[in-house]
């Protein structure tokens, strides 16, 4: 029987968010997404990080934590004119 591992630990290691973790899902192919964006608790606006190149691995050899670091808060609107 085999276990794959669908979600590994977000390290953010900087920017307003640093020292935080969260859970992520890896791609289909079974690796960690270029960029997460974890909402700020503010409408409308998410901090956006992008994977380093810092990463550990579980024993199957599967992503286990990655560290991302900070890229830019990103506004979104929701009005329409």
């Amino acid at each position: 029987m085999s276990t794959q591992t669908s979600s590994y630990t977000v390290k953010l290691t900087d920017g307003p968010l640093e020292g935080k973790t969260i859970s992520a899902q890896l791609s289909d192919a079974g690796s960690p997404t270029p960029t997460v964006d974890v909402p700020s608790g503010t409408s409308g606006k998410v901090y956006r990080y992008a994977r380093t190149t810092g990463q550990e691995y579980d024993d199957s050899g599967a992503p286990s934590a990655v560290d991302y670091r900070f890229l830019e808060a990103v506004f979104t609107s929701s009005e329409s004119s």
